[in-house]
């Protein structure tokens, strides 16, 4: 049966207590990705699937895997390898969800920062299927705690991110592990080099399935951008909070810090707000995503890693905060939403340096962002009016106003004052503060590029002077040629910024790493803030990066063993404990002098000859005074003046 025609997962051979629980959790038709996958793997075939997050991939391996599950069988029988403990948690969920209707069913998480004894006893009572993370499972292979002998089917979910995270060699060792007549399926939503590699080496004659986000899931998702940065950032999203009709939203930022900042000044506003980052304890994290699937909680504000595998059906809009380091994170970010056939929005803000970042996420998407319309200062206040408004009679239908009613009425007969007075008087009360309206801002013009100034100033003459600045440069060019003509050192050769170390690390161009994988494996493997990983720069062969240089023996010696692109960064110090010459000149130019001239100094005129040097032989040669100079000014002055045409003759003595 072929995806086009199946239109119903009742055409699917799936077990009829599995049929039960989709329609009671409301699941109509399959997905591309459903509707492919499915009948392979009901049919045991090997699968590599290529689709993006959001598409439905956790149904189309957990509904097959469930129907041809053994519930007699007490051994582990699946093993799904996921790269976050969010994630795990969210296709265990899956998993007991679509099984409701199967008895004895049993389904384990396991990851880290939870206790071994409560997963220990769990595997030992007997469980079906296993969801985790690689380190966690690793783990319990190499304890005896967790036995794969039984295992019929392996899952790697979201394959790409696991590389990222790198977790990769991980996940190749697990598989060495497995049965070899094990069934396996790979999902991802990028195919890199080491990706495809392992699906090469481990998959059986796999089916290539692949659902392109643009006619699966991108068609659903309406994506916007709007060029913001700095400090308007906050207002910017303010007035989009304001406008825009969600039911939750997901706002991504880079670091952990600025999670809990943006939360604490969102919740100032007004708005239910709360942080969703690596420090915060998991117990917590899951309270809270349980808050936001229960509509206790509107906003919440995370980070890549703490918010992977988030699967929340209210999520109407994702804004991007601050911009993802690559197209791939972009793309799983957005998956957050538009899930289940819903549409949804993404926004992105993004800073004038950021522009080309925006370019890469159109094409790595294959559609063009458009730029959105900030609401107006009228919109905004129209809509405040309006929730102003509706407050005051939602508190009319549902409150006791008695005791209130005497009391103003107490008060107008006390100050002989109008209803409508002490009413504004009571709003204003309530108000507080802050103001009720925004206040219109004077518009500034955006200024405009030096390239775009350029290109507009050919066709005019007389606004064009940049050959005639190139031909006599002003004085200014030349206020310090020695820094301006000389070549500039290499960004590995600069120092690092105070209280920073530079480190080298054995992976680079050849290895096909990006500055994103490496902010990645430090920040999650270290527990170091992004804000706090300086320079990289990245060679042939290897690379350098900027960190605290009051960070602590384990954590050097953890790094030690992170893998990135399929490489030990085999992390070292650079130059003796990062201490570096803070001269920018190159080793060949003294450090004293220069052989140029030094074109900042105004040449010395040279001195004038006395036009009234005394040529007869008695005078002296002795200088004048100053009285004797001012004199003889005064008289070439006036001789000037006399013999000059037109002025006026000297009248005779009388």
């Amino acid at each position: 049966m072929t995806s086009e025609q199946t239109t119903s997962f009742d055409q699917m051979e799936l077990a009829k207590p599995l049929l039960k629980a989709l329609v009671e959790v409301g699941y109509e038709s399959p997905s591309p990705i459903q509707a492919e996958t499915i009948p392979l793997l009901l049919e045991g075939r090997d699968v590599l699937g290529q689709a993006q997050t959001g598409t439905g991939k956790t149904a189309a391996f957990a509904l097959p895997i469930l129907s041809r599950l053994d519930t007699k069988q007490k051994d582990p029988q699946v093993l799904v390898l996921a790269p976050t403990r969010e994630l795990a948690i969210q296709v265990a969920e899956a998993f007991q969800k679509y099984a409701t209707h199967m008895k004895g069913f049993h389904v384990l998480p396991v990851y880290g920062g939870q206790d071994y004894s409560g997963q220990i006893r769990a595997l030992k009572r007997g469980v079906h299927v296993v969801v985790g993370t690689p380190g966690r499972v690793m783990d319990h292979m190499r304890k005896g705690t967790l036995k794969l002998n039984q295992l019929s089917t392996l899952v790697l979910d979201e394959a790409d991110e696991m590389l990222r995270m790198g977790f990769i060699d991980d996940v190749e060792w697990i598989l060495e592990q497995t049965p070899k007549d094990r069934q396996i399926a790979l999902f991802s939503a990028t195919m890199p080099t080491q990706v495809r590699r392992i699906a090469n080496q481990h998959l059986n004659n796999p089916a290539e399935i692949t659902i392109k986000m643009t006619t699966a899931s991108a068609s659903l998702i309406r994506q916007r951008y709007w060029p913001v940065s700095g400090i308007h950032k906050l207002d910017a999203l303010t007035r989009i909070l304001e406008a825009e009709t969600f039911d939750a939203m997901l706002i991504f930022v880079r670091t952990r810090i600025l999670t809990v900042d943006l939360a604490e000044k969102l919740s100032a506003r007004g708005f239910s707000a709360t942080a969703l980052n690596g420090d915060i304890p998991q117990k917590q994290r899951e309270r809270t995503v349980e808050r936001l699937k229960k509509g206790s909680l509107d906003i919440l504000v995370a980070t890549d890693v703490a918010a992977r595998g988030l699967d929340v059906d209210r999520i109407s809009h994702v804004v991007n905060y601050d911009i993802p380091y690559d197209t791939e994170a972009y793309i799983h970010r957005i998956g957050r939403t538009g899930r289940a056939g819903r549409e949804g929005d993404a926004i992105l803000f993004v800073a004038p340096r950021e522009k080309r970042m925006l370019g890469a996420i159109e094409r790595a998407t294959n559609k063009k962002i458009e730029l959105m319309e900030l609401p107006s200062t009228q919109l905004i206040n129209d809509r405040r009016i309006e929730q102003f408004k509706q407050s005051i009679a939602d508190t009319i239908a549902s409150e006791d106003l008695k005791f209130y009613s005497e009391l103003i009425e107490q008060f107008e007969k006390e100050h002989d004052q109008p209803m409508l007075t002490i009413a504004s008087a009571m709003a204003h009360l309530a108000q507080g503060n802050t103001p009720l309206l925004l206040q219109n801002k004077p518009k500034r013009k955006p200024e405009k590029p030096r390239r775009e100034s350029d290109s507009e100033s050919r066709g005019n003459p007389r606004k064009r002077d940049f050959s005639e600045s190139r031909e006599k440069p002003n004085r200014k060019e030349f206020s310090e040629p020695r820094e301006k003509f000389r070549p500039r050192p290499s960004r590995e050769n600069s120092p690092p910024e105070k209280g920073m170390e530079r480190f080298r690390i054995e992976v680079g161009h050849k290895h096909e790493v990006m500055p994103g994988n490496i902010v990645g494996a430090i920040a999650n493997e270290a527990g170091i803030d992004t804000q706090h990983i300086g320079r990289i720069t990245i060679n042939e062969d290897h690379s350098t990066v900027d960190l605290p240089s009051d960070m602590p023996d384990e954590i050097f010696k953890e790094l030690k063993n992170v893998w990135v692109s399929g490489q030990t960064l085999k992390i070292s110090r650079v130059g003796g404990g990062g201490k570096f010459s803070r001269s920018l000149r190159p080793s060949f130019v003294k450090s004293g002098r220069s052989d140029r001239p030094d074109k900042t100094k105004k040449p010395k005129k040279p001195k004038r000859k006395s036009l009234s040097k005394d040529k007869s032989k008695g005078k002296s040669n002795a200088k004048p005074t100053e009285s004797e100079k001012k004199a003889k000014a005064a008289a070439k002055k006036k001789s000037r003046h006399r013999n000059r045409p037109g002025a006026p003759k000297k009248k005779a003595d009388s």
